[in-house]
């Protein structure tokens, strides 16, 4: 029995590589093709790193020889993974959406997402188009902070394409993981995975003209953060954090993120959250818990702006829990305080767009480092 290679090929052009459109031969996934008699040993290569993406190229490869070849070919297929090293997101900007801001924290719990709807309802108040994206995957709360959790967004036509379109209240715009997720269950996926989610967020949805579109960032400063800058041109950000020295050494690192120099994502300035808190019973009195203005000081070591402190006060916490977030109670001091921070915000981006080119989306060139598009 003699096999020809050239049947061989014939036979892998009916086969279609996983997560594209084009048979394994034209997309370039087969490597290699070796004859000895009645053997033939496969190479190929596929960017689905799945153990069910790889058995079934596996699989479809022996079924191709042994029907169109020989049914009796000792096939052996080597499959080899080389998975992008980031996400395939490519830069550019939302039509329609003015000015990205992103809203981070070097760590968790200091209320960085409280923050975030407190800023966009403020905004919405003083008459700017505002939505917000929830990209804090594994934690997504900003539906439960806009008592929209368990929502569901519809699709909408524009020009003949559909789009998702995002759930609306308070006047601001809302799309987030946790509306296609069980509440029930934790989100369990890799960088790549979680990227093309919010990428679909993103690019999929039918956002219209806003002014400002506030990215809720997950904590910390990993995977998902150069992804998003490596899919959209981020305006500048606002790095949230409490007064607490530990807080504050990882708003530091969250500064210096943004601010390397491949990345270069002009930081709008600092919130201090949880800055100091006053009892009903005594209101002209303010308790340091966490120290005293350490957020202001880290703002002028680092030569950024300080955008304001939020108070440590019940209210703000249970009205992220019913779903009315605290800056509606318009004449309330909390209130108030995210006004002045909203009011901040907006100077700094009027300023920054003034004295700065628009901001470039990053292209991820490695897991240690990017380069600018």
């Amino acid at each position: 029995m003699i096999i020809e290679k050239k049947k061989v090929l014939e036979a892998l052009r009916k086969i279609t590589t996983p997560g594209e459109g084009k048979n394994m031969v034209e997309s370039g996934a087969i490597q290699n093709i070796v004859v000895f008699g009645d053997e033939v040993v496969v190479d190929v290569v596929i960017g689905n790193p799945s153990m069910q993406a790889k058995k079934r190229t596996e699989v479809e490869i022996m079924k191709a020889i042994h029907g169109e070849v020989h049914e009796k070919a000792k096939v052996v297929v080597n499959v080899k993974v080389v998975a992008p090293e980031t996400p395939e997101i490519k830069g550019k900007p939302i039509p329609g959406i003015h000015n990205i801001i992103a809203v981070a924290s070097g760590k968790g719990g200091v209320g960085k997402s409280t923050v975030t709807a407190n800023l966009a309802t403020s905004l919405a108040q003083m008459g700017f188009r505002v939505g917000v994206l929830d990209a804090d995957v594994y934690g997504p709360s900003i539906p439960m902070m806009f008592d929209v959790a368990g929502v569901q967004p519809q699709s909408v036509q524009v020009d003949g394409k559909s789009y998702i379109q995002p759930i609306e209240n308070y006047g601001v715009k809302i799309l987030s993981i946790g509306f296609f997720t069980n509440a029930n269950q934790a989100v369990i996926w890799r960088g790549p995975m979680a990227a093309k989610a919010l990428n679909q967020l993103i690019f999929e949805s039918y956002w219209g003209e806003l002014d400002f579109l506030l990215i809720d960032f997950p904590p910390g400063t990993g995977d998902i953060h150069l992804s998003m800058m490596q899919a959209l041109p981020i305006t500048g950000a606002v790095v949230v954090s409490t007064p607490q020295k530990i807080a504050l050494a990882d708003a530091r690192r969250g500064v210096a993120m943004f601010q390397q120099e491949n990345i270069n994502v002009p930081v709008l300035g600092i919130v201090e959250n949880m800055a100091y808190f006053t009892p009903e019973e005594l209101p002209n009195h303010k308790y340091y818990l966490f120290g005293k203005e350490g957020a202001k000081h880290l703002a002028a070591d680092l030569h950024v702006p300080f955008l304001g402190e939020v108070p440590l006060v019940q209210s703000i916490c249970e009205s992220g829990d019913t779903g009315r977030p605290i800056a509606l109670q318009e004449g309330s001091g909390q209130a108030v305080a995210f006004q002045t921070l909203a009011q901040e915000v907006v100077k700094n981006v009027v300023a920054r767009n003034e004295n700065l080119p628009p901001s470039e989306a990053i292209r991820i060139t490695n897991t240690a480092g990017c380069s600018a598009k």
